[in-house]
C-alpha cells in the first residue's frame, strides 16, 4: 500500500516516523570551553550519540565520553549561553535517510537541503558508520570504467569497484579533476562529499566545475571550512551512507571524496576533545582505523548488489607522499595518482606525475597488446625523466643512448597525449596512444 503512494507523501510519512514518541533529559552540571559535562544521560548514552542542549535555540552536539555520572559532550558550536542546569535532550545514534529524490541536490551531513527546496528523508535511516560487506561475500573488482580522459582510459584504468588516491596539494588542478570524473565516468549515480572546503567554492563547483550534465546524477553532501569539527568529520560518513543506499539497489556508484585529509584534521579535533592524545605527527591513534573503515566501505558489493568506485583525494604538502594521511591511504587503496605543481606550473593538466602513479588494476585491466603499449610509455618517460637535467643544460650528446634519443623525439607527443581528453571511449584512445608511440603525433 505504502509502495503506491507519491514520492511527496512517502516523504512526509517518513518525516513523521522520525518523530521521538519518548524523550530521555539530562542536565548540564559543568561548563569549559570546548565541552559540556552532563549528568542524568549515562546510563543510556553511548559514544557518537546525538544530543540537544536546550539553551536558546537550541544547541546540538556529540557524545565522546561516557562516565559512571556523566558524559562529556562536544557542541557543535561554541557553548556561550549555555547554563548551568540547562535541559539536555539524547537524540540517539547519528543516522542519515537518503532517497532517490537527492539526486541532483545539495545537501549537508545532517540530510538537511542546501539548495533552498524542500528535501524529505528516505523511509529506512541509515548508521553513518555501517560495516562493509563482508570480506568473504564481495565480488572481485569489475569491467573496465570509461572515464573521459586519455591518460585514465589508458596507462592508469579505473575498474568498476576499484578505490584509487588523487594525492595533490593545493592549486593544481584536484577539483577540475575530481569533476571531470563525475562528468565522464561510468556510473549510475556520483555521490561527492566536498568536506572543508571554503564556502564561496561550492556554488562555483556546482554550477560551473561541476556543471549541469554533472549535477543531473550526482548527490552533492558538504561541510564547509567553517563548520565544526563534528559536522566536517560527519560529511565523508554521510556521503558514504548514501553512496551504499545507492548500491544496496544495485546502481553502479563512483563516490568522490574531496578531501580525506579534511576528514583527518576533523577527527583528530574530536578524538583530542573526547581525551586522545596526539602520537603520528599530532594526529591520534585512532586516525588509522577511522580512515581504513572508511575506506573498506567502498568497493565491490555483495552478489545482487552494485558497486561502489570512489576516488579519495588527500592533500600532501610539498608532495610528501610520507605524511600520515597519505601513507595511510596508500597502503590500503587499490591506487594512487600523484598530481605534481611543477607540471601544473607548466600548463599541463591533469598534471599527473604518472612515473609515482600507479593503478592495481593492472595488468588485468587490460590485454596483452594494451600492456605493451602501457609498458612503453613509462619507459620512454622514465628515461626522459633520468635524462632531463642533462636535456635541459645541453649536455646530452645525441645517439648516447637510443631509448634516451626516442623519448625526446616523443616526449612532445606523449605529454600532450596525457593532458587529452577522451570522448570516444577506451579503444580509441589505445589507438591514440599506440600512434603517439609509432611517432605520428598526437
Amino acid at each position: 500500500m505504502i509502495d503506491a503512494i507519491d514520492t511527496p507523501f512517502r516523504g512526509l510519512l517518513a518525516e513523521l516516523g522520525s518523530i521521538p514518541l519518548a524523550r530521555r533529559l539530562g542536565r548540564v552540571v559543568e561548563l569549559s570551553r570546548g565541552t559540556v559535562l552532563v549528568s542524568g544521560l549515562s546510563r543510556a548514552a553511548t559514544l557518537g550519540d546525538r544530543v540537544l542542549i536546550r539553551s536558546g535555540t537550541g544547541l546540538a552536539g556529540e557524545v565522546v565520553r561516557v562516565a559512571r555520572d556523566h558524559a562529556t559532550v562536544l557542541p557543535e558550536t561554541a557553548a556561550e549561553g549555555v547554563q548551568i542546569g540547562a535541559a539536555v535532550e539524547l537524540n540517539g545514534p547519528a543516522m542519515i535517510a537518503p532517497d532517490d529524490s537527492w539526486i541532483g541536490r545539495i545537501v549537508d551531513p545532517f540530510g538537511r537541503p542546501l539548495d533552498g527546496r524542500p528535501l524529505f528523508r528516505g523511509a529506512t535511516s541509515r548508521p553513518l558508520r555501517a560495516q562493509p560487506p563482508d570480506a568473504a561475500a564481495r565480488r572481485r573488482m569489475g569491467e573496465r570504467l570509461a572515464t573521459g580522459t586519455a591518460c585514465f582510459d589508458t596507462v592508469l584504468p579505473l575498474v568498476r569497484g576499484q578505490r584509487i588516491g588523487l594525492f595533490a596539494g593545493s592549486g593544481v588542478g584536484k577539483s577540475s579533476l575530481l569533476a571531470k570524473f563525475a562528468r565522464g565516468v561510468q556510473a549510475d549515480v556520483v555521490v561527492i562529499a566536498l568536506i572543508g572546503e571554503r564556502g564561496r567554492e561550492l556554488r562555483e563547483f556546482t554550477e560551473s566545475v561541476l556543471g549541469p550534465e554533472g549535477m543531473a546524477r550526482s548527490v552533492v553532501v558538504t561541510a564547509t571550512s567553517d563548520q565544526s569539527a563534528l559536522a566536517r568529520r560527519r560529511c565523508a560518513w554521510s556521503a558514504m551512507a548514501v553512496a551504499e543506499h545507492f548500491r544496496d539497489q544495485g546502481r553502479q556508484v563512483l563516490l568522490l571524496a574531496d578531501s580525506i585529509t579534511r576528514f583527518a584534521e576533523a577527527h583528530r579535533e574530536v578524538a583530542v576533545a573526547a581525551g586522545e592524545e596526539g602520537s603520528l605527527r599530532g594526529f591520534p591513534p585512532s586516525t588509522s582505523h577511522t580512515i581504513m573503515a572508511l575506506a573498506e566501505r567502498a568497493g565491490p558489493g555483495r552478489d545482487g548488489a552494485g558497486d561502489i568506485t570512489a576516488v579519495f583525494s588527500v592533500l600532501v604538502a610539498g608532495s610528501d607522499m610520507e605524511e600520515p594521511v597519505a601513507d595511510i591511504l596508500r597502503g590500503v587503496l587499490d591506487g594512487h595518482v600523484v598530481m605534481d605543481r611543477r607540471i601544473a606550473e607548466r600548463g599541463r593538466f591533469p598534471a599527473i606525475d604518472l612515473l609515482r602513479s600507479v593503478s592495481r588494476s593492472l595488468p588485468h585491466a587490460a590485454s596483452d597488446d594494451e600492456n605493451r603499449l602501457i609498458a612503453e610509455i613509462r619507459k620512454l618517460l622514465g628515461a626522459y625523466d633520468r635524462a632531463e637535467l642533462m636535456i635541459q643544460a645541453g649536455l646530452y650528446v645525441p645517439g648516447s643512448d637510443p631509448v634516451v634519443d626516442r623519448a625526446i623525439r616523443l616526449w612532445p607527443a606523449l605529454d600532450a597525449f596525457l593532458a587529452a581528453d577522451a570522448p570516444e571511449g577506451i579503444g580509441a584512445a589505445f589507438d591514440r596512444l599506440s600512434a603517439c608511440l609509432a611517432g605520428m603525433g598526437g
